[in-house]
């Protein structure tokens, strides 16, 4: 009796020893776990300083960026500026190629106008000439307004003011002169139809405005080369009846002291010589 109460106890005892051991096995799978990312204190600093070191990183990253895009904008400014100086250079280029175009041409023009004037020297060199001292008929012109004709021993001289051929400074005739130039040579032509023509370029002896035509005499050459060209082309004067003159200031018909005075000495002469020439 007394061994089956002591196996009934143990029963007891282990069934509920049995009891406690479940509830901790169910405590322990039931307790919550610690987050996986949970910081532990002492990880703190390190994490602060890969923060800080991340935020630096980051820092310096953004400083380099500003200081590409700075230089990309320093090139790109520098770019323009050498495309504008380029463009510009090729501007310059081509202005100074027309302008030694311009030159060219107007060297070709001078060096045919020379050889035109050689020419005309050597033909009144060569030319058989008669002499003819009794200029006797008389030559008006009254159809052109500021051209005067006045003897000058045995010449006549048509004067032809050179306001009416040219622009001031300018070897070039002006509009409307070849009509007035064609107009004095049909009248000198009626009544001097063989003698030799000098034509005679004067200026005011103001110094000349252009480099191709440094002196007041290289100034009256080609003036008197452009009339001589009119006559001949536009007039139908031959060649070997004219030849050509430049003076330049040398001999003033008045006093340059008012400009009055200087139009008056800025002209070009037709000069009638008494020789006849053969055609």
């Amino acid at each position: 009796m007394l061994i089956a109460t002591f196996r009934h106890s143990e029963a007891v005892f282990a069934l509920w020893l049995l009891t406690l051991l479940a509830a901790g096995c169910n405590r322990y799978a039931y307790a919550p776990s610690p987050p996986a990312a949970a910081v532990m204190p002492q990880q703190q600093p390190a994490i602060v300083q890969q923060t800080q070191q991340h935020q630096q990183q980051v820092a310096d990253l953004d400083r380099n960026n500003q200081e590409l895009q700075a230089l990309l904008a320093q090139s790109r400014q520098q770019s323009q500026l050498l495309e504008d100086q380029t463009r510009a250079t090729q501007l310059q280029l081509k202005d100074t190629t027309d302008r030694l175009a311009s030159l060219q041409t107007e060297t070709d023009q001078l060096r045919s106008r020379t050889t035109a004037l050689t020419a005309s020297m050597q033909t009144r060199a060569q030319a058989e000439i008669r002499a003819n001292n009794s200029l006797t008929r008389n030559l008006t012109i009254t159809s052109v307004p500021g051209v005067t004709v006045r003897p000058d021993g045995d010449v006549i001289r048509v004067e032809l003011p050179a306001d009416q051929l040219f622009n001031y400074g300018a070897p070039q005739l002006k509009y409307g002169a070849d009509s007035l130039l064609r107009t004095v040579a049909t009248e000198v032509m009626q009544v001097y139809s063989q003698q030799l023509i000098g034509i005679e370029g004067h200026t005011d002896g103001n110094p000349t405005l252009s480099p191709q035509y440094p002196t007041d005499q290289h100034m009256a050459v080609a003036q008197a080369m452009a009339v001589y060209d009119a006559l001949t082309r536009a007039a139908g004067i031959p060649p070997q009846q004219l030849f050509v003159v430049g003076h330049g200031g040398s001999q003033p018909l008045v006093s340059n002291a008012t400009e009055a005075g200087r139009a008056r000495n800025r002209r070009v002469e037709l000069v009638i010589y008494p020789e006849t020439v053969r055609r």
